[in-house]
Protein backbone atom coordinates (compact mmCIF):
# COMPACT_ATOMS: atom_id res chain seq x y z
CA UNK A 1 0.00 0.00 0.00
CA UNK A 2 1.15 3.38 -1.14
CA UNK A 3 2.60 5.60 2.34
CA UNK A 4 3.54 8.87 1.88
CA UNK A 5 5.05 11.05 5.12
CA UNK A 6 4.97 14.54 5.20
CA UNK A 7 7.39 16.19 8.08
CA UNK A 8 9.31 19.85 8.65
CA UNK A 9 5.61 21.37 9.52
CA UNK A 10 5.88 24.26 12.59
CA UNK A 11 5.01 27.33 13.91
CA UNK A 12 7.19 30.58 12.36
CA UNK A 13 6.83 34.22 12.12
CA UNK A 14 6.24 35.87 8.94
CA UNK A 15 8.79 36.20 6.78
CA UNK A 16 10.23 33.34 7.92
CA UNK A 17 11.20 30.08 6.14
CA UNK A 18 10.59 26.14 6.54
CA UNK A 19 11.52 23.05 4.59
CA UNK A 20 8.77 20.24 4.15
CA UNK A 21 9.87 16.47 3.56
CA UNK A 22 7.37 14.06 1.90
CA UNK A 23 9.31 10.71 1.98
CA UNK A 24 6.94 8.25 -0.43
CA UNK A 25 7.41 4.46 -0.39
CA UNK A 26 5.33 1.28 -2.24
CA UNK A 27 4.88 3.77 -5.06
CA UNK A 28 6.78 4.15 -8.40
CA UNK A 29 8.25 7.36 -7.30
CA UNK A 30 10.99 8.35 -9.89
CA UNK A 31 8.65 7.76 -13.12
CA UNK A 32 5.30 9.79 -11.16
CA UNK A 33 4.69 13.37 -11.07
CA UNK A 34 4.42 14.65 -7.95
CA UNK A 35 3.26 17.74 -5.69
CA UNK A 36 2.65 19.58 -2.41
CA UNK A 37 -0.84 20.73 -2.25
CA UNK A 38 -2.15 22.08 1.12
CA UNK A 39 -5.45 22.98 2.88
CA UNK A 40 -6.43 25.87 5.20
CA UNK A 41 -9.42 25.55 7.58
CA UNK A 42 -12.62 26.26 5.53
CA UNK A 43 -10.78 25.83 2.42
CA UNK A 44 -10.81 23.54 -0.51
CA UNK A 45 -7.17 21.38 -0.81
CA UNK A 46 -5.14 23.60 -3.40
CA UNK A 47 -2.40 22.49 -5.37
CA UNK A 48 0.60 24.91 -4.53
CA UNK A 49 3.59 23.04 -6.38
CA UNK A 50 4.42 20.20 -8.65
CA UNK A 51 7.42 18.69 -10.28
CA UNK A 52 7.63 15.82 -13.19
CA UNK A 53 9.69 12.78 -13.35
CA UNK A 54 12.34 15.20 -15.13
CA UNK A 55 12.38 17.67 -12.62
CA UNK A 56 10.09 20.79 -14.00
CA UNK A 57 8.14 22.56 -12.16
CA UNK A 58 5.34 24.74 -11.81
CA UNK A 59 3.58 26.59 -9.00
CA UNK A 60 0.62 28.18 -8.03
CA UNK A 61 0.99 32.13 -8.50
CA UNK A 62 0.32 32.68 -4.60
CA UNK A 63 3.59 31.52 -4.09
CA UNK A 64 5.88 31.75 -6.87
CA UNK A 65 9.16 33.49 -6.28
CA UNK A 66 8.95 31.96 -2.81
CA UNK A 67 8.30 28.66 -2.67
CA UNK A 68 10.93 26.09 -3.86
CA UNK A 69 9.59 22.30 -4.79
CA UNK A 70 12.58 19.41 -5.82
CA UNK A 71 12.83 16.14 -5.15
CA UNK A 72 15.53 13.37 -5.04
CA UNK A 73 14.19 9.81 -6.54
CA UNK A 74 17.33 7.73 -4.86
CA UNK A 75 15.74 8.73 -1.49
CA UNK A 76 12.30 9.03 -2.83
CA UNK A 77 11.83 12.49 -1.29
CA UNK A 78 10.20 15.14 -2.32
CA UNK A 79 10.94 18.71 -0.57
CA UNK A 80 9.17 22.35 -0.40
CA UNK A 81 11.55 25.43 0.49
CA UNK A 82 9.40 27.77 2.03
CA UNK A 83 10.32 31.35 2.26
CA UNK A 84 8.83 34.46 2.97
CA UNK A 85 6.32 32.57 4.57
CA UNK A 86 2.80 34.93 5.08
CA UNK A 87 0.39 34.21 7.49
CA UNK A 88 -2.55 33.48 4.77
CA UNK A 89 0.77 30.31 3.91
CA UNK A 90 -1.26 28.77 7.20
CA UNK A 91 -2.75 25.41 5.98
CA UNK A 92 -2.06 21.51 6.53
CA UNK A 93 0.39 20.87 3.79
CA UNK A 94 0.52 16.91 1.83
CA UNK A 95 1.55 15.27 -0.79
CA UNK A 96 0.81 13.60 -3.57
CA UNK A 97 0.82 12.54 -6.65
CA UNK A 98 -0.02 15.49 -9.31
CA UNK A 99 -3.20 13.80 -10.62
CA UNK A 100 -4.57 13.14 -6.82
CA UNK A 101 -8.22 13.31 -6.09
CA UNK A 102 -9.95 13.99 -2.80
CA UNK A 103 -10.38 10.07 -2.87
CA UNK A 104 -7.79 8.81 -3.03
CA UNK A 105 -4.78 7.69 -0.17
CA UNK A 106 -3.39 11.03 1.50
CA UNK A 107 -1.11 11.32 3.80
CA UNK A 108 -1.88 13.15 7.67
CA UNK A 109 0.11 15.92 6.44
CA UNK A 110 2.31 18.38 8.00
CA UNK A 111 0.70 21.95 9.37
CA UNK A 112 2.71 25.11 9.06
CA UNK A 113 1.10 28.03 10.99
CA UNK A 114 2.56 31.50 10.07
CA UNK A 115 1.81 33.75 12.96
CA UNK A 116 3.49 36.38 15.13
Amino acid sequence: QVQLVESGGGLVQPGGSLRLSCAASRISFSILNMAWYRQAPGKQRELVASITSGSWTNYADSVKGRFTISRDNAKKTMYLQMNSLKPEDTAVYYCNTEKARPGDYWGQGTQVTVSS
